[in-house]
């Protein structure tokens, strides 16, 4: 079957040899231009039309994925970057054909070829198989912060092999396709609501109710936190030194880390203010003279 194509291929690939000799005849004899002359001319214009080609394409996917919420722009990129892929090879081919260059050669060794490269490629043609499944079930968009095994970062970009984020203290990280379809791969970006985790402790002798109440107060005081779901205050464990009361409310994902950074800014004050505190690990020793 693979001779057969490749039979027929070359086949392809002499008529248009013989097409391009033509043309090229006919330049030479009708505007005496010199065989070189239009035969460079001709591969020139391959390339341009291969340019514009790929720029076309390039315009029309990212404009529809602007425009459709299922084909998301990581979508669109893989898509794209397949086809400008598939036109270059079609145009590198046609040049080598304008200079005459016999392909058959070149294509009755590709299976042997195909084999060996199959072996010598598999990680990066795992990481494109990879990088296709990534884009049909679209896990995260560019600017997304995600969390891929025990990587974290701002989608930057994705290509055919590979997935650039940006880390929080502004880190360049490439991960391969392969590795981050085979991880874990949380988004905190791509939801409307998340829920703020944090933990107050006080003491054994304060108040419980009164701490809630102090620290609902506080939680409500900020226009960031949602009322649907409701914030949740509630006594969490019972500690060696201590009694943690868990805070649950629920923001934005945009606004997640300004409210963490203020709350636990300002709970320690709003505590002390109200008669309340936060203890510390302490052991008494107690020395008994014999």
């Amino acid at each position: 079957m693979f001779l057969l194509e490749a039979a027929a291929t070359a086949d392809e690939n002499q008529v248009f040899i013989d097409t391009v000799e033509e043309i090229t005849n006919g330049l030479e004899k009708g505007f005496h231009i010199p065989k070189i002359v239009t035969t460079l001319l001709i591969a020139a214009a391959i390339i341009i039309v291969a340019r514009i080609l790929i720029a076309i394409i390039r315009h029309t996917i990212l404009n529809f994925s602007k425009r459709s919420k299922k084909f998301t722009f990581i979508m669109a990129q893989l898509v794209w970057k397949l086809c400008a892929a598939l036109i270059w090879i079609i145009a590198i081919v046609a040049v080598l054909g304008v200079f005459g260059i016999d392909l058959t050669p070149v294509l009755a060794g590709l299976g042997i070829t195909g084999v060996v490269l199959g072996f010598a490629l598999q990680e990066s043609i795992s990481s494109l198989f990879s990088g296709i499944m990534i884009a049909l079930n679209s896990p995260f968009r560019v600017g997304d912060w995600v969390d891929i095994g025990d990587i974290s970062g701002t989608v930057q970009s994705m290509d055919l092999m590979c997935v650039t984020l940006s880390s929080g203290d502004n880190k360049k990280i490439t991960m391969n396709n392969k590795n981050v379809w085979g991880n874990t791969i949380v988004n905190y970006s791509y939801i409307e609501k998340r829920r703020l985790d944090m933990t107050v402790t006080v003491r054994y002798t304060d108040n419980l109710e009164t701490a809630k109440k102090v620290i609902m107060e506080l939680v409500n005081s900020y226009p960031e936190i949602l009322s649907d779901p409701a914030p949740l205050v509630e006594v969490g464990s019972y500690n060696d030194s201590s009694i943690s009361i868990y805070v649950r409310p629920w923001v934005k994902p945009s606004d997640y880390w300004p409210v963490y950074w203020r709350f636990n800014a300002d709970v320690l004050d709003t505590l002390r203010a109200n008669g309340l505190d936060m203890p510390f690990n302490q052991m008494d020793v107690h020395l008994i003279q014999g």
